[in-house]
């Protein structure tokens, strides 16, 4: 009789191969955009306007904003000021880009999220054929905006978005934001999303390319207005519409926003993990069993099982560290993290957790001192 050690272990293992052979490889890098800066100042980019809603980003828009000047020619910039109580409309207005237009929010209505109704306001100002939707917080390298106009025309792609290079300064940043492009893959492969016939769909806010028609035959931002997850959303939207979209990594589109601290990760993870779960416990529940399995079995195994159950909790873990490594070798991470990847994924846990219990205290959301409570 195979006793209850060998069995989860080989129950360990058996996951960790299905992962690594789904054919869509959730795991991998190979989709992946980045910049061309060869000759980008030639590029015409007149038939394109960046909409970037800002709200209370001093730190950070002066920089974005300076980035776009090494983009190409004619490129249009639309800044939304939502309703910002810090130096931000000050930096926007010292901006040295030629076409570039602030627009001051209206008071945010009810039912829309602060980013969406921002968006929305800046896109009825659009009047090129495509509008890149840009966070206040991403700077990108010279060429970047080339390569996403290429990648459009070259494939049909009417909605582009790309994974931003997220920091790793501080210890809880080397530690954990690694692994949130590792498990945001997992949840939503891209290769899947990128696929016509899939109903999968994903993208990343920071940084979206898409025709602007496209953007008004959904409704605009009103189609989504009160969604909490508005890159997916709007992805999902755009792909339900029989628009091809299309989502990736890239080195050449880099964030600003720091997270110091763990709490700092900590809210930022809470603010929609429960979301991601459309807000069911059941779901929450499959979630938890499923990282208990994934990542503390086999650590388990290792410490508690005996006998033949050690070489195959040994081997589960030398497959969670093959498969985590891609992403971290794009990043530019030794491999060698994925050993902690059991404790790293327990925090997510938490962060989720901590989600759920928010909105089971009435909460939906918080970000930006705006609270979206619970419907």
């Amino acid at each position: 009789m195979i006793d209850a050690g060998l069995y989860l272990s080989i129950v360990a293992v058996a996951i960790w191969l299905i992962v690594l052979l789904l054919p869509w490889r959730p795991w991998s890098v190979r989709e992946a955009l980045e910049a061309d800066s060869s000759d980008y100042e030639q590029t015409d980019l007149s038939d394109i306007t960046v909409v970037i809603p800002a709200r209370n980003e001093e730190e950070f828009i002066g920089k974005t904003l300076e980035a776009l000047t090494h983009q190409g020619r004619g490129l249009n910039v639309i800044v939304v000021d939502d309703e910002s109580t810090d130096g931000t409309l000050a930096i926007i207005r010292q901006s040295n880009l030629q076409a570039l237009k602030i627009v001051r929010s209206d008071s945010l209505p009810a039912g829309w999220t602060g980013k969406l109704w921002a968006q929305e306001q800046g896109l009825k100002q659009v009047g090129t054929p495509y509008t890149l939707l840009l966070d206040a917080d991403i700077v990108l390298r010279p060429g970047m905006i080339k390569s996403l106009k290429n990648k459009q025309a070259a494939e049909s792609v009417s909605f582009v978005s790309l994974m931003a290079v997220l920091r790793f300064e501080s210890f809880w940043e080397k530690l954990l934001m690694p692994a949130f492009v590792f498990f945001f893959k997992m949840i939503y492969p891209f290769a899947l999303a990128n696929r016509p016939d899939s109903k999968m769909a994903t993208a990343a806010g920071g940084c979206v390319f898409v025709e602007t028609d496209v953007l008004r035959r959904i409704g605009g931002m009103a189609s989504i207005k009160d969604a909490l997850i508005d890159d997916c959303t709007l992805a999902r939207t755009v792909k339900s519409a029989g628009y091809k979209i299309w989502m990736g990594l890239t080195h050449g589109v880099l964030s600003q926003r720091p997270y110091r601290s763990l709490r700092d990760i900590w809210d930022m993870v809470a603010r929609t993990a429960y979301t991601q779960l459309y807000y069911s416990v059941t779901l929450l529940l499959i979630c938890t069993m499923s990282m208990l399995a994934m990542y503390w079995l086999p650590a388990f195994g290792l410490f508690y099982f005996q006998g033949g159950s050690v070489l195959l909790s040994f081997l589960a873990i030398l497959l969670m560290v093959l498969i985590y490594s891609p992403v971290l070798r794009f990043y530019a991470f030794n491999p060698a993290w994925g050993f902690i990847l059991p404790l790293i994924a327990s925090l997510y846990l938490l962060m989720t957790w901590t989600s759920a219990i928010r909105y089971w205290k009435g909460e939906r959301s918080r970000w930006k001192g705006r609270v979206y409570q619970k419907i």
